[in-house]
């Protein structure tokens, strides 16, 4: 797909979650799909009609296993916050359909224990997972995600 190309596909509707546990520290996920350090917090598409809410309970359930019963919504970001896939990867994800995500990001107050936490689901995305101190997150994650998750920390700064 050319540049121009990829200009005119959509933002694929979604929602991330930043989970943050007792001691201030962010959930993340090494995804299984990538051979190299790709962190991440859990995200994932918005189902028609369905709320962004509950797509981001639903979501964080899916991949790490943590049900609504252990997670306290604290914060939603005021706006949605989109970012664009590598050129190479447009082709590859979604079918060619988007040229990456618009997301609406939730923080929850992790309420229960680690091992509450299964990352082994019916359709795993992480390899492993770990607590990150907020500090180490931005550089923690694939390069294109980085701006979102800058601009994730500045929408709960306040919150932090």
């Amino acid at each position: 797909m050319t540049p121009e190309e990829i200009a005119k596909l959509p933002y694929r509707p979604c929602v991330g979650v930043m989970l943050v546990n007792s001691d201030g520290h962010v959930f993340v996920g090494q995804r299984l799909d990538n051979p190299g350090p790709a962190w991440q917090m859990p995200q994932g598409g918005v189902d028609e009609g369905e709320n962004p809410r509950d797509a981001a309970l639903r979501e964080l359930w899916e991949e790490t296993g943590v049900t609504a019963d252990k997670a306290e919504v604290i914060a939603e970001s005021a706006d949605w916050l989109p970012y664009d896939l590598p050129h190479d990867l447009v082709p590859r994800v979604w079918k060619g359909r988007y040229r990456g995500q618009e997301q609406k990001w939730f923080l929850m107050r992790f309420t229960g224990q680690d091992s509450d936490v299964n990352i082994e689901t019916d359709h795993p995305e992480f390899a492993q997972w770990r607590w990150l101190p907020v500090d180490q997150l931005v550089d923690s994650i694939v390069p294109f995600k980085r701006d979102v998750y800058s601009r994730v920390l500045d929408a709960f700064a306040d919150h932090l």
